[in-house]
């Protein structure tokens, strides 16, 4: 009896530990992790802190870090299939990584290459995979005249996203990593300075024109004592 008992814990122990063993980081991209900070991505790419772009600064600082690794690889003789990879933090905390191909490094690759090809790193897809072949056009009707992107695939968990698309304008490829909480917080700070912004539009706009009159009266006064005609 006691090793029949053994013997089915052990089972269930194996059962529960098959998705442990299979399951796959999205929190990673190369070296990249969701979650870092600005200054550790920085650091990572060569960069400084200060290299980033500030989207908004308030409820939450939103920037912007790009690196271009195909520029990084020339140096050393390594060609990068990665374009553009573009860091996005909120407060300081990284929250989003988009990687955008270069078309060369995927021309003409099907979806279904590209699915496999990122599937070796993520696993198997949650969701939405295409099956769009090269004879295909690259846009449907829904999409011809609009630069969003069209989904490919999507994997998933309670806590990160990873979603591979491609653009229906160039039919070039972007792999982009989120953290859900971090997004859904960054989404939230956007909104807001969005809408502040929007209402401060007016004010300011006016405080502008007011300070370019100030500014070309004084030009005026000042070329009035110089100029000789």
């Amino acid at each position: 009896m006691n090793i029949m008992r053994k013997f089915t814990i052990a089972v269930a122990l194996f059962l529960i530990s098959i998705p442990l063993v299979g399951a796959q980081d999205l929190s990673k991209y190369r070296t990249f992790s969701l979650g870092a900070s600005l200054a550790a991505i920085a650091k990572q790419v060569n960069a400084t802190p200060e290299d980033a772009s500030v989207i908004h600064q308030s409820p939450a600082v939103i920037q912007d870090l790009i690196w271009w690794p195909i520029e990084s690889a020339e140096t050393q003789g390594q060609p990068d299939a990665v374009q553009q990879v573009r860091f996005s933090f909120c407060n300081r905390e990284l929250y989003r990584i988009e990687a955008t191909y270069e078309g060369t490094a995927t021309k003409g690759m099907t979806d279904s290459d590209m699915v496999k090809a990122v599937s070796a790193t993520y696993g198997t897809p949650t969701s939405g995979t295409s099956t769009r072949t090269p004879s295909e056009p690259a846009t449907t009707s829904a999409v011809s005249y609009s630069t969003a992107a069209v989904q490919v695939a999507v994997w998933e968990n309670a806590q990160y996203a990873v979603l591979l698309s491609r653009s229906p304008m160039s039919d070039s490829f972007q792999l982009t990593l989120s953290s859900k909480a971090l997004k859904s917080e960054a989404d939230a700070a956007i909104a807001a300075a969005v809408k502040q912004e929007t209402a401060d539009a007016p004010g300011e706009e006016i405080a502008r024109q007011k300070k370019e009159a100030v500014d070309l009266e004084a030009e005026r006064q000042t070329n009035l004592k110089a100029f000789r005609p």
